[in-house]
């Protein structure tokens, strides 16, 4: 990749040589408007403990024309190289100037400029996490060197400039902001351009918190401030109290910006959130839990990860995973919350993602080793968010919530404005809980892998329970995953459930104890009744993959629809899917499944998360004998929920999604060419501005709709969410031209945005396209070490993930995969995404042929 790459020894020694006290930055975007690049000039002071030594500061900038330390010039030719400038010489006390000519970008890295096709502006923001403070201003890259930050800013007229601090008056077009507090580089912000906003407050204990919400104009319509202003409020109140700490900065503005990478990015009271946030069709309730959740996310880390700041990424964990559970935990608690339910949703969803993440061959501890910048570059993974956040939420039932929180204010009240290592939490925790957690800590932080639990039961002659037990496995690491597998300590509860006389499945008993070893008997069951369903981990406390024993499996299989409540459900359907990517559930018995319950699920989110997982199943791991006569049970049970659904209602709009995805015979798609042209309705279905793109791409991929079409849907969407929409749609259509475009803009040139990069790929690959993507496994491996070479690290994971023959299960794409990695040499990061690529092929051949024995029963 472009860029030195700073190692964790580099970033040791520079913290043991330099503190740094502040920075000047000053940067002129009067330009933007034509883009290309900026002047940037920094001046930071800071001090050094070893006076006539040398160190460096990093910059990515296409030129560089002064450099002045301590009043002397140096030569910019011979100090500056690739990413780093050196300084030579240094004194105790030192003052720096760097001024250099800065580039905008378009990968969402850096400061990213984007021009609306609506209003022909450009509109700017920062996005830094990890390196790329850099690319702005002269930096020393490394969370551990805090400093303040004070910005000037000369910008075009009439735009609105924010950032860290308070909003000053421009004058004559420059804005000139106070100093913040100490913070690190990654959480420093600039946002530029011709916002519209919305200002409220949150009124707290004789203070004033100035909020602020910001979109393009193009969006304003569609922006439901009331709703987020509401969640940011519900986070505000919830987190003062349970951090006892106030909030930490000066203002706190939320600005939903375009073509960004992530879900949302904590800049110290500038929040930048995916502007996809700001719906403009139609969504199901699973979409505004999901943003709640994000901003929630956010909030938590003004605490946990800007005023206390991890020292290395090693602990990045912990920063994402705190925010993440604490986000869960407020909604699900926080006075007022619309989700209550939030727990169901992080098992339905996070968790599906952490069990899939450890098992990969890339698994590693949560604690994991940041060794660089690559290596933390692609460690943003379900080990880092959701298993982390999953061992948390075990953490506070092994200690207790009360006295996991008093750790927590302690933690920040000792801490606030520094950097801490896991131990400085796990110590403020062992102080207030009394528990002893170096041996907790060790198994479940410092270890990959995951933990299967089972039920053993043995009946008596009369029916009763003789005996009970929770097993515990530990696999067998994945191929090239580093460790050994390892018994874990497990908090858990046990639920037991019958049947009452209208088929609901109603909970009897719960018992929660500590699981250790290979088997923990339970005594408290023996001599009572066999229930109906016996559920470990009831109520979702551990984390650990759960099977079912033979009945408990029958009578879900009949019932899974019954249990009145939605956390049971998930954790069974989660179980389910769970046992169809390890091949234990043949994939017709898991449509069977879905097909028998999912009509009395009322989560919204979980039916949706069914409704992708039976189609990745179907489409990877059904047995392609069989394969079409499940797609086409999937799609007529699809059309038959959406035509049975209440006019109007979430489920209705998530069917009609799940349809669209599935339809591929004549019939069906000319009910969606119908859909789309009016000609043909669903009483209650609103066919909105995306549900329209949802239609004409499935269309496209089918072969009947083309250029002209899609064109004139651009021309009644021409916006950038259109543009992306019919990027997807043109690369989805199933000819070889069409493919052989779609291949060229984004691996053979480089000047696709980010978005519409990403737009093209998902349209490029479709599964019913196979036999016509076949020729691009080779060309694939032909390109990817040289695009991860040449592109930028977000650029270059789009196109070294998303195009892997992913769809090609066979055992000739692994061989292909593993003639590549014997032969390429390539960067361990991205020797990793690929190894990740080629475990999915391997997990669907397998599951393949669990789905082909099936057949023979």
């Amino acid at each position: 990749m472009p860029g030195t790459n700073l190692t964790r020894e580099e970033a040791q020694q520079r913290a043991r040589l330099l503190t740094v006290d502040s920075y000047e930055i000053d940067l002129d975007i009067s330009s933007a408007q034509e883009g290309g690049t900026f002047p940037s000039t920094t001046v930071v002071r800071f001090d050094c403990s070893e006076p006539g030594t040398s160190s460096f500061i990093d910059l990515v900038a296409p030129s560089v024309q002064e450099v002045v330390l301590n009043g002397t010039a140096l030569d910019p030719a011979e100090v500056f190289a690739d990413s780093r400038i050196t300084l030579p010489d240094l004194a105790a006390h030192n003052e720096l100037k760097v001024v250099a000519t800065c580039a905008y970008t378009n990968t969402g890295e850096g400061l990213h400029r984007f021009v609306d096709p609506v209003d022909q502006q450009a509109y700017l923001y920062t996005q830094f996490e990890v390196p790329d403070a850099r690319r702005v201003f002269a930096s020393f890259e490394q969370p551990d060197l805090k400093a303040t930050f004070a910005f000037t800013v000369k910008a075009p007229e009439g735009w609105t400039v924010i950032s860290n601090s308070p909003t000053p008056q421009p004058e004559d077009g420059v804005w000139r902001f106070e100093p913040t507090p100490r913070i690190s580089t990654y959480i420093t912000a600039l946002i530029a351009g011709p916002y519209h906003s919305v200002h409220s407050t949150w009124e707290g204990e004789g203070r004033s918190v100035p909020l602020g919400i910001y979109c393009r104009p193009s969006l304003a319509e569609h922006l439901d401030a009331d709703a987020v202003f509401e969640v940011t409020r519900q986070g505000f109140d919830w987190f003062e109290e349970k951090f006892d700490h106030p909030y930490p900065f000066a203002k706190y503005d939320q600005l939903f910006v375009p073509e960004f990478n992530a879900g949302a990015m904590e800049n110290a009271g500038a929040v930048t959130i995916r502007d996809q946030y700001v719906f403009r069709s139609k969504v199901t309730d699973a979409a505004y839990e999901t943003r709640a959740e994000t901003i929630l996310h956010e909030l938590a880390h003004m605490w946990f990860g800007d005023l206390v700041t991890m020292e290395w990424w090693n602990d990045l964990w912990l920063n994402e995973s705190f925010a993440t559970f604490t986000s869960i935990a407020c909604q699900a608690a926080a006075p007022g919350s619309r989700w209550p339910h939030a727990w169901t949703t992080f098992a339905n969803s996070m968790k599906t993602w952490a069990y899939r993440q450890d098992q990969l061959p890339s698994t590693h501890p949560i604690m994991a080793e940041i060794k660089d910048l690559d290596d933390v570059l692609v460690n943003f993974d379900g080990i880092t968010y959701a298993k982390g956040a999953s061992v948390l939420k075990q953490l506070v039932a092994y200690v207790g919530e009360e006295e996991f929180f008093r750790g927590v204010q302690a933690y920040f009240k000792r801490h606030a404005w520094s950097n801490t290592r896991l131990s400085d939490l796990l110590g403020a925790l062992e102080e207030t809980s009394g528990r002893d957690l170096k041996a907790w800590s060790k198994a479940w932080l410092e270890t990959a892998g995951i933990n299967v639990l089972r039920p053993r039961v043995e009946l008596a002659d009369d029916g009763t329970i003789a005996s009970f037990a929770v097993l515990q496995e530990a696999p067998a690491l994945p191929e090239g995953a580093k460790g050994e597998p390892v018994l874990r300590p497990h908090r858990i509860a046990i639920g037991t459930y019958d049947l009452d006389g209208s088929g609901k499945l109603v909970r009897t008993d719960r018992i929660e104890l500590d699981v250790d070893g290979a088997s923990t008997d339970v005594p408290r069951l023996a001599g009572k009744p066999r229930p109906a369903v016996i559920l470990l981990n009831d109520d979702d406390l551990s984390y650990a993959k759960v099977r079912l024993d033979e009945q408990s499996l029958a009578t879900v299989t009949e019932h899974l629809g019954g249990f009145t409540e939605s956390l049971p459900r998930a954790l069974c359907w989660a179980s389910a899917w769970d046992m169809t990517r390890d091949g234990e559930l043949a994939t017709r018995d898991y449509l069977e499944l879905v097909l028998k319950g999912i009509g009395r699920e009322s989560d919204i989110g979980v039916v949706q998360s069914l409704h992708r997982q039976v189609k990745l199943a179907l489409d990877l791991y059904a047995d392609p004998q069989w394969r079409e006569e499940g797609l086409a049970r999937w799609t007529a049970a699809a059309l038959e929920h959406l035509r049975a659904a209440e006019p109007g209602s979430d489920h209705q709009l998530a069917w009609a999604r799940a349809f669209a995805a599935a339809a591929r015979t004549d019939e069906q798609l000319d009910l969606l060419a119908g859909l789309l042209d009016g000609s043909q309705t669903v009483p209650g279905l609103a066919v909105d501005t995306d549900l329209r793109w949802a239609f004409l791409q499935r269309l496209a991929a089918g072969g009947r709709a083309d250029r002209p079409e899609i064109d004139a849907e651009l021309a009644r969407d021409a916006t950038s969410a259109g543009e992306q929409h019919a990027a997807t749609a043109s690369a989805a259509r199933p000819t070889e031209q069409a493919k052989a475009e779609a291949w060229a803009s984004v691996v053979e040139d480089d000047k696709l945005p980010n978005a519409v990069q990403e737009a093209v790929i998902s349209g490029f690959v479709q599964t019913d396209q196979r036999e016509l993507l076949a020729p691009y496994t080779a060309k694939y491996f032909d390109a990817v070490k040289r695009v991860w070479e040449t592109r930028s690290h977000e650029m270059a994971q789009q196109i070294v993930v998303g195009l892997y023959p992913a769809i090609q299960v066979s055992q000739e794409t692994l061989d292909a995969t593993d003639a590549w990695l014997a032969s390429a040499d390539p960067a361990p990061a991205l020797r990793r995404l690929v190894v990740e690529s080629r475990a999915g092929v391997a997990r669907a051949l397998n599951a393949r042929a669990a789905d082909r024995a099936a057949a023979d029963r």
